[in-house]
């Protein structure tokens, strides 16, 4: 830390600086394994104080540092290597002074730990900072480009070949390196910056340095580049007294794990892929633990144990590898001609590729040098070995691609070699077309290289085969995978193979052929104007684009003739397309045939080529217009438009006044009656202003009504009222609940204080305490019925499960309720309350102003026993040998406790039995078998709604129907959501309403409204496409 701040890399603070533009970092030492001598002072900028750290407040700029394969690929072009470093690269850029305010730290003056620490900050970049990297590159690389004139060979070196601040080249001659590295040292030197540590393959260069800025004595030296702890057990080294590229194995003790694999694995440092078959056995152990859903630090499975053993043990053998580090051997002669060439091949295993560098020297000597390998495992979602091929080639021509912009060979030659020949057929088709995988990757290939230079090589002879299965560090040494195959050491490469590149009949990857047949039509003018809605607007664009077509610019509005211009214009055009072979005979003066639509209207054609009626008007005193109308056809969409503006101009007054004004404006048109009559029932504001409610076809009375059940057993309800009663001097409101069994028709009504939900409740338990159980209630959306609803559903989650059961069974009831604003679908209550109000009312008659409660409670009980003596059937009433009528009171009277009636049948000789139930039984028996002929047969007919109607749709606009406000303010709505009944009608929907006030984009202000209604309360606007 003193040699820090003696450099004047840091700087002591004596004030407090501003609050917001400062940060302190913390530190420590770190001990280089290689370098156990040197401490380095690391700054950890990561480190977060408040959830933030500096790191996250850096931006990291952008990636300057060269290729680290492209630095490797050329370090092995020439025969003289060098390689040097910049001292301290990062403390040799400084920061600016306004920003070192963020690089504060505390440490203690002169490494006394008994005093206070006093506050530094950093001058210059710091190690670990996010942006060092960045700021650190630039400014190497912007010193070099300044000084580019003078310092031409050393400013490449720099620019090209440089990885952070580690330089390695190789050079051609020794002279030439001499003077690279002379240049190399002389303009860091300019900028302040030191090039030491300078190595070389040749004594003479190194000779030529001066020994401070030459590195300690080296045998081998790492090529990882890398000056942190190194976490790697495996690292490719350049020995430099033969030359040579080797692997050092240091392997650390890592647990069996998921994890620990890993870590072996990616320790494992091989930029050019040296050992890439070797790599692809210890990345298959890997693979198999994922696809078997092997945790982390979960152990090896036994069946894998003995190919990881294996493979971690052959480890050891890597030491036996050696690569030259130059692609030319020495004393090869001077190279006349350079070919690379790129294998790829794939199995169920991996894929890989590998790429070899061919030379031939001037006295025709041959050599073979591997460049670049690569391999990787197969995905774990399986696919076909053809696809996976396909892969392979494409990773061949991206090393292709990457080899020859680091390379820069002005004329070098490429061959690209594959033992697949589905895709050399892939590659060499031009008629075919394939699925997205496929021709994608096709595409790459067709973007870098030319069929013509794809080649078959036999599997035998493939060496990138060893890339997709794998091999063990001694099969590498006595494979072709370091050398190459054979056919290439010789001095003619074989000619290409003869093979069938033709795809074969029912490739999965090539798409079905579909011949399409395009056949050119005009398009007329009226056709373009089906596009506008306004027949004002047609003629306002014609008149336009005539004017335009005459060289006339001006935006003005168009004159009354130009209109009229448009008009004809229009009109002949339609005319040409609907009635071609009418206008050709009456253009060549013959009369059309009695065959022709337009024979009975005597038509004729004016100066102007327009088509119109000639009738027997020719005398009156009438506009020509009127005398002679055009002839328009009813169908086409600009007869609509010109029916629509008409009907706008009779302010929607309906077809008579519509077709009056389409003659006034001097139009005819054959079935004009049925045409506007079509307008007009579409037209959305007629609609608004006069189209009825929607029906539907009345339902089919449910089961309840048309199967016997025990009285009131299916009921539905109603409240109805008010009843004025005394207490005192106070006058009450009084209301009743009336009940009606759907099977029987009987009735009850209770009495109700108010309209409260309790209320209706205590009035609903006196009802099942009088009547017994109730399995279901339907009702209108009174809000006291919709309260007892709500309230039962919360009171039923608090009683226990096992108590629910049994009360379920005995006494609990389903609430249906209606749609809002139908009280159409309540008739069967509603005419019942309609017969109690006309007993009620001449009963109360005689006690106005007189009742009290118990007084109205009894004269309504008087009132349902009334109702309940009425017949069901009135077609035997006036014949005086009918049985008695059929009310009722036949069946409450016999009331049994049963639920449902025994088994057994039940003949008239039980009325006189001794057995009471068996009378009881028989009564009832008669009821129902009396109420099946007499009241079910009259009930079968429907009264109105006989016609099945168009069901509302989701996306129709519709509007509501409120009885209590004109039409005019009746709100708009869409429908939402529909109810389908079991007959496929719908009677019911949801819809959301409408809402004026909305912003300026058009979002609503206020929530979306949705009400449920009947199809009877909605008015149909405009159907849903």
């Amino acid at each position: 830390m003193e040699e820090v701040i003696e450099r004047g890399d840091a700087e002591e603070v004596h004030d407090e600086g501003k609050d917001g533009e400062k940060w302190y970092i913390p530190h420590h030492g770190v001990y280089h394994p290689k370098k156990p001598d040197k401490l380095r002072v690391v700054f950890d900028c990561s480190a977060k104080y408040q959830g933030t750290s500096l790191n996250d407040h850096l931006l990291q700029g952008p990636d300057l540092m060269n290729n680290l394969t492209g630095v490797l690929v050329r370090f092995r072009q020439h025969p003289i290597a060098i390689m040097c470093d910049v001292e301290k690269m990062f403390h040799q850029f400084h920061v600016e002074e306004a920003d070192r305010n963020y690089l504060r730290f505390l440490w203690w003056k002169n490494g006394d730990l008994a005093l206070h620490p006093h506050e530094y900050r950093m001058k210059v970049h710091l190690f670990g900072a996010t942006s060092s990297p960045g700021c650190a590159n630039y400014g190497l690389k912007h010193l070099a480009k300044e000084n580019e004139g003078m310092y031409p060979l050393g400013s490449k070196f720099i620019t090209k070949d440089f990885y952070v601040d580690d330089g390695v080249t190789s050079v051609v001659s020794t002279e030439e390196a001499i003077q690279v590295a002379r240049e190399a040292r002389q303009l860091c030197a300019s900028g302040g910056l030191r090039l030491h540590k300078f190595i070389s393959n040749d004594k003479v260069v190194l000779d030529s340095i001066p020994i401070s800025e030459r590195a300690v004595e080296v045998k081998a030296l790492d090529l990882s580049f890398d000056d942190t702890p190194l976490e790697r057990a495996l690292g490719i080294h350049w020995h430099i007294d033969s030359d040579n590229f080797r692997f050092s194995v240091d392997l650390k003790d890592q647990p069996a794990t998921r994890r620990g694999i890993l870590s072996t694995v990616a320790s494992l440092y091989d930029p050019l892929g040296f050992i890439a078959p070797l790599l692809l056995s210890g990345k298959l152990v890997l693979q198999e633990m994922c696809r078997n859903g092997t945790g982390w630090d979960d152990p090896l499975p036994k069946e894998l144990q003995p190919s990881w053993e294996h493979w971690k043990a052959d480890l050891v053998n890597l030491e036996k590898i050696s690569i030259p580090r130059c692609y030319v051997p020495a004393n090869f002669g001077k190279v006349i001609k350079r070919e690379l060439h790129h294998f790829s091949d794939a199995s169920n295993s991996g894929y890989g590729q590998c790429t070899y560098l061919r030379l031939t020297s001037k006295e025709g000597n041959i050599h073979c040098a591997l460049v670049i390998g690569k391999s990787r495992v197969a995905p774990i979602k399986v696919q076909t070995i053809p696809r996976l091929e396909l892969t392979a080639a494409v990773i061949s021509v991206a090393m292709s691609n990457m080899l020859k912009r680091e390379l820069q060979y002005a004329d070098i030659e490429e061959h690209f070699w594959t033992d697949s020949q589905v895709v050399l057929g892939y590659i060499n088709n031009e008629a075919r077309r394939f699925h997205t995988f496929v021709a994608n990757r096709v595409q790459k290939i067709h973007l870098s290289t030319t069929p013509q230079q794809w080649r078959y090589v036999p599997t035998n002879e493939n060496p990138a085969d060893h890339a997709s299965r794998g091999l063990n560090a001694g099969e590498i040494l006595t494979s072709n995978w370091l050398t190459g195959p054979g056919f290439l050491w010789k001095k003619d490469i074989p000619p290409v193979a003869d093979i069938d590149t033709a795809l074969t009949i029912g490739d999965p990857e090539v798409r079905q052929a579909q011949t399409l047949s395009a056949q050119a039509t005009e398009v007329s003018l009226s056709d373009r104007l089906s596009k506008l809605s306004s027949w004002s607007g047609a003629v306002q664009a014609v008149a336009r684009l005539i004017r335009r077509a005459k060289g006339d610019k001006s935006s003005s509005h168009s004159t009354v003739a130009e209109r009229e211009d448009a008009k004809r214009i229009i009109i002949k055009d339609l005319q040409r397309n609907t009635h071609p072979e009418d206008i050709k005979l009456l253009s060549k003066g013959t009369q059309l045939s009695p065959g022709s639509k337009l024979y009975h209207l005597d038509a004729f054609l004016d100066q102007e080529g327009v088509l119109k009626v000639g009738g027997r008007l020719c005398d009156a005193s009438l506009p020509n217009s009127i005398k002679h109308p055009v002839i328009i056809p009813k169908d086409h969409h600009i007869t609509k438009m010109i029916i629509s503006q008409c009907h706008e101009n009779v302010k929607h007054q309906g077809k008579g006044l519509t077709i009056n004004e389409i003659r006034s404006q001097g139009y005819w048109i054959p079935g004009i009656s049925r045409a506007v009559a079509s307008h007009v029932h579409h037209c959305v504001t007629c609609r608004k202003l006069r189209r009825p409610t929607e029906e539907q076809r009345m339902a089919d009375l449910p089961s309840e009504r048309t199967n016997p059940s025990p009285p009131f057993t299916y009921c539905g309800m109603d409240c109805f009222g008010p009843f004025i009663t005394k207490h005192g001097r106070k006058d009450h409101k009084r209301y009743g609940l009336l009940f009606t069994c759907f099977s029987s028709r009987a009735i009850h009504i209770e009495m109700l204080d108010d309209m409260s939900t309790d209320a209706f409740i205590n009035g609903l338990r006196c009802f099942i305490a009088l009547r017994g159980a109730v399995r279901q209630i339907k009702c209108d959306q009174g809000t006291n019925f919709v309260g007892a609803k709500n309230e039962l559903k919360n009171a039923l989650k608090e009683i226990d499960a096992d108590r629910l059961t049994v009360f379920l069974a005995e006494k609990q009831c389903d609430f249906v309720l209606n749609a809002p604003h139908s009280s159409h679908a309540g008739g069967v209550w509603e005419r019942q309350i309609r017969t109690v109000r006309n007993v009620l009312r001449s009963t109360l008659s005689l006690y106005s102003g007189r009742l009290d409660d118990a007084s109205l409670r009894t004269f309504f009980y008087e009132a349902m026993a009334i109702v309940n003596s009425r017949p069901l059937s009135v077609d035997n009433l006036n014949d005086p040998n009918s049985l008695a009528p059929l009310t009722p009171n036949n069946l409450l009277t016999m009331k049994s406790i049963p639920a449902l009636p025994p088994p057994g049948r039940f003949i008239r000789e039980d009325i006189y039995a001794r057995k009471r139930w068996r009378h009881v039984q028989y009564l009832a028996e008669q009821f129902w078998s009396r109420w099946r002929k007499e009241y079910l047969s009259n009930i079968a007919i429907r009264q109105r709604w006989h016609t099945v109607k168009r069901n509302l749709q989701v996306g129709d606009i519709v509007m509501e129907k409120i009885d209590d406000l004109p039409r005019n303010e009746w709100r708009l709505a869409r429908v939402t959501e529909t109810t389908t009944d079991k007959d496929g009608l719908v009677r019911r929907v949801k819809v959301c309403l409408g809402d004026r006030n909305l912003e300026t984009d058009g979002r609503r202000l206020n929530k979306l409204s949705v009400i449920e209604r009947p199809v009877q309360k909605l008015i149909l606007l405009l159907e849903t496409v």
